[in-house]
C-alpha cells in the first residue's frame, strides 16, 4: 500500500524536527521525524513512500552529504531540500550538484520554505506518474513475441517494412502482419506513437 505524500524530516536536533514537524502539519502535510540519517534510511521504503525529505547537512555518524549519497547508490531518488545553520555557497553548490532540490538556511522563512515544499512534492508526484507510465508500456512491450520485439526495434530506428523483411529473412506481408499485431498489443495507431514509446523507456529499451 502506497502512503500519502509525506515530509520527511531528518536533523539531529529535536527542537527543529518539532518546529518542522509544526510547520508541516499545520499545512495540511504528514510529517515523518528522524533524529538520524541510518534511522531515516532503515525505515524508508521509496516504492511505497512517496513525498520530499528536509535533510540537515551536518549530523553525527552519517551527514546530509553520505546519506544523499547512499540514496543515490540505491537508486532512490526522493526529492531532498538541505537544512543547514552552518551552510555556505560551497556547501549549496556541492547540495545542488548531486541533485538536491534546493538549499536553505536555518533560521529559515515559514512561507519561502513551504513553498519549497510544495515543489519537492510536486517533483516526486510527476516522476512516480512518469515511472508508473514506463512500468504499463513496459508491462505491454514484454507480452510482444521475440520476433514482435525485433520488427517493433527496427520500426522504431526507422527502417522501412521492405527494409525489415531483408534483415530478418521474412516477407513484407509477415513484417506487416506483426506491425499489426504489436499495435494491436500495445493499443496504438501509428508509427508515431510507437516510437514515443520506446523514447519514453531510453535507455532502458532499445
Amino acid at each position: 500500500m502506497i502512503d500519502a505524500l509525506t515530509v520527511f524530516v531528518v536533523d539531529d536536533d529535536e527542537a527543529v524536527r518539532d518546529s518542522l514537524t509544526f510547520l508541516v502539519e499545520s499545512n495540511g502535510y504528514t510529517a515523518k521525524t528522524y533524529a538520524t540519517a541510518k534511522e531515516f534510511i532503515d525505515s524508508y521504503h521509496a516504492d511505497e513512500m512517496p513525498g520530499c525529505l528536509l535533510l540537515d547537512v551536518r549530523m553525527p555518524d552519517m551527514n546530509g552529504f553520505e546519506l544523499q549519497r547512499e540514496l543515490h547508490n540505491r537508486n532512490i531518488t526522493i526529492p531532498i531540500i538541505f537544512i543547514s545553520a552552518h551552510g555556505t555557497v560551497p556547501t549549496a553548490v556541492r547540495a545542488l550538484k548531486l541533485g538536491a532540490v534546493d538549499f536553505i538556511m536555518k533560521p529559515f522563512n515559514h512561507v519561502a520554505l513551504l513553498e519549497k515544499i510544495e515543489h519537492a512534492l510536486q517533483i516526486d508526484k510527476i516522476g512516480r506518474e512518469a515511472q508508473c507510465r514506463k512500468a504499463l508500456i513496459a508491462d505491454r512491450i514484454a507480452t510482444l513475441t521475440s520476433r514482435e520485439q525485433d520488427v517493433m526495434r527496427l520500426i522504431v530506428d526507422g527502417k522501412s517494412a521492405k527494409e525489415i523483411a531483408t534483415l530478418l529473412g521474412i516477407s513484407n506481408k509477415t513484417v506487416d502482419v506483426h506491425r499489426s499485431h504489436i499495435k494491436e498489443k500495445l493499443g496504438i495507431k501509428s508509427v508515431a506513437e510507437l516510437v514515443k514509446m520506446a523514447v519514453s523507456l531510453e535507455p532502458d529499451y532499445h
